[in-house]
């Protein structure tokens, strides 16, 4: 067992124990009749050492003026504490006689270790004294030793990160300026800030510089790198700024909101999770939904909950669902019902999406979505992505977004509406009567032998054409699906997720599906009957030569249609 430093053995009640060690301490010195006394080591009421000079020999006087003259006052001021320590030991000597319980013998006991180590001090002291130095023993400090405080580390996730900030990884700060440059010019990107930043965030280029948790992180491990436009505006919605992003479809728009959304909600403490913190409006059902599943699989590993709702299914289940959800995906519609009747509270939702936000005035839901943000708190961060950037959306954007960064990816730079320029476009005039018989020619030539199995969309203008020309098509052998207003929504998401999965090559869709759904691998568009405004015909088309693959789009054309093209 180690010795224990004089300070170990210090009684509770102060100096006790030592003044009667510097007692002892005194007669063992006047016994070897010295012509000096040694010096004591006493100790304070605070635990703390003074050296103490009784008497002055040559060497004594030495080392006492090696000492500064506030050292000298201290152990004077030591001295005089010492002896009023010894009355008090002498006072608390006689009561501990008294005690029966064998106190004082346990007492003793501890003196003569304290006296030991005492000894020993001194002894260092004087050695450190004849070389001119004094060391810690002999002088200890006044000041407390340092203390190691061990906390538990918190759970360093990136995802916790306060809504609203965002720190550029040190990786991408450090990339060559031409390195963001070239992608720049490469995905033919601009971004207009109207604030001064100074620096501007650079695009994420890669998902390691994504600052979100392994929960996040592992959604994108089947993805090879960020689209343009997640890229670019991942950056700034992750720092909390209202954008506007102008996008064709198909460019990864939904992971583009999708992400911060779920990180800045994650980042809440659970109790300030609770009520609707997101909702995002889209202008059609299957839009809606296609929103949803990416949500779904993006939010649930971090315990988030997503609702769908819209038109067209019963509204009970999408109210229970409402309590509990943390993301509303909704078209206008149906989500103005709910709010209606007290169902849906938006008051907490702080993030706010408008996806396909022209197709949305186009369809006439302006004062819907003015609806729906008046419910939102004034305090929110806002989003808009949408395929063009005319007036209207321009109007919207400035009525309900403050400073909004607008980022455009691709060579329409203008945001004003035109066809995708890597479509082919062919129109054909036909007679009305042999409409259908063209059709089937051009099914026969661009589905079959290899490419049997390649995707072809066929657009009608109406309801009732659209079921005339799915039965003809199947009762010619194809392997067929039908999307329109007339079907049921479990019809219609069954025959849209068959035709996205390849179960069916050919769907069969009035406008319904030309705005905003992500089905991929169209190779041609056939519009049966011609679009009634040239944006609808825009749209129709622009579900080929998507995610910077070419596509074909074949019109026929009849008579009937002339009052329609403009001429």
């Amino acid at each position: 067992m180690g010795k224990r430093p004089i300070s170990d053995v210090v009684a509770e009640d102060g100096a006790t124990t030592v003044t009667e060690i510097s007692r002892k301490k005194s007669k063992k010195d006047k016994s070897k009749k010295l012509n000096k006394t040694a010096p004591v080591d006493a100790i304070d009421t605070n635990g703390h050492t003074d050296e103490v000079m009784n008497g002055k020999s040559a060497d004594d006087s030495e080392d006492e003026d090696k000492l500064s003259k506030a050292e000298r006052k201290a152990a004077k001021k030591a001295k005089k504490e010492a002896k009023e320590a010894k009355k008090a030991k002498k006072a608390a000597a006689e009561a501990e006689v008294k005690d029966s319980n064998g106190a004082v013998a346990e007492d003793e006991e501890v003196i003569k270790a304290a006296e030991k180590a005492a000894r020993k001090a001194e002894k260092k002291r004087l050695k450190a004294l004849a070389k001119g130095e004094e060391t810690a023993e002999s002088t200890p400090s006044t000041t407390s030793p340092p203390t190691t405080t061990t906390t538990e580390p918190a759970a360093t996730n990136e995802t916790n990160a306060a809504p609203g900030q965002y720190e550029e990884s040190k990786e991408l700060t450090q990339l060559p300026q031409s390195e963001i440059d070239a992608f720049l010019a490469k995905n033919t990107m601009t971004i207009q800030d109207p604030k001064p930043t100074g620096n501007k965030l650079r695009p994420i280029l890669n998902f390691k510089y994504l600052p979100v948790d392994d929960t996040l992180r592992a959604f994108f491990s089947k993805f090879s790198a960020p689209t343009p436009i997640q890229a670019a505006t991942w950056p700034f919605l992750l720092a909390g700024r209202d954008m506007v992003g102008v996008a064709e479809t198909g460019s990864g728009k939904t992971l583009a909101f999708g992400v911060p959304c779920v990180r800045n909600i994650a980042a809440l403490p659970k109790d300030k999770r609770k009520g609707i913190k997101a909702v995002i409006v889209s202008p059609t059902r299957e839009l809606a939904v296609q929103i949803y599943d990416q949500l779904v699989a993006l939010a649930t590993p971090v315990g988030l909950s997503v609702v769908c709702v819209y038109g067209g299914v019963p509204k009970d289940p999408q109210v229970a669902a409402c309590r509990k959800a943390h993301i509303v995906v909704a078209t206008p519609g149906r989500l103005n019902d709910l709010i209606s009747d007290g169902s849906a509270d938006l008051s907490k939702a702080e993030y706010v999406v408008l996806d396909e936000a022209d197709r949305m005035l186009d369809k006439g839901f302006e004062e819907a979505i003015r609806q729906i943000i008046s419910q939102t708190p004034k305090k929110r961060q806002t989003l808009m992505f949408t395929a063009t950037w005319p007036p209207s959306v321009r109007d919207l954007a400035s009525t309900f977004m403050s400073s909004p960064v607008r980022i455009t990816i691709g060579d329409n730079q203008s945001g004003e509406l035109r066809a995708n320029v890597r479509i082919k476009q062919v129109v054909e005039v036909v007679d009305p009567r042999a409409k259908e018989q063209r059709l089937l020619q051009l099914l026969k030539q661009y589905q079959s032998g290899k490419n049997k199995e390649d995707r072809i969309l066929v657009f009608c203008l109406y309801k009732k054409e659209a079921v005339r020309i799915e039965n003809f098509i199947r009762m010619k052998g194809f392997r067929v699906g039908g999307i329109h207003g007339d079907l049921s929504q479990e019809k219609r998401s069954a025959s849209l997720a068959a035709f996205k999965e390849g179960h069916v090559p050919l769907l069969v869709a009035t406008d319904v599906a030309a705005r905003g759904l992500d089905i991929p691998a169209v190779k041609v568009v056939i519009n049966v009957t011609f679009p009634l405004t040239a944006e609808d015909y825009v749209h129709r088309i622009g579900r080929t030569g998507r995610a910077g693959k070419e596509g074909l789009a074949i019109t026929l054309f009849t008579e009937h249609d002339k009052a329609l093209s403009g001429s």
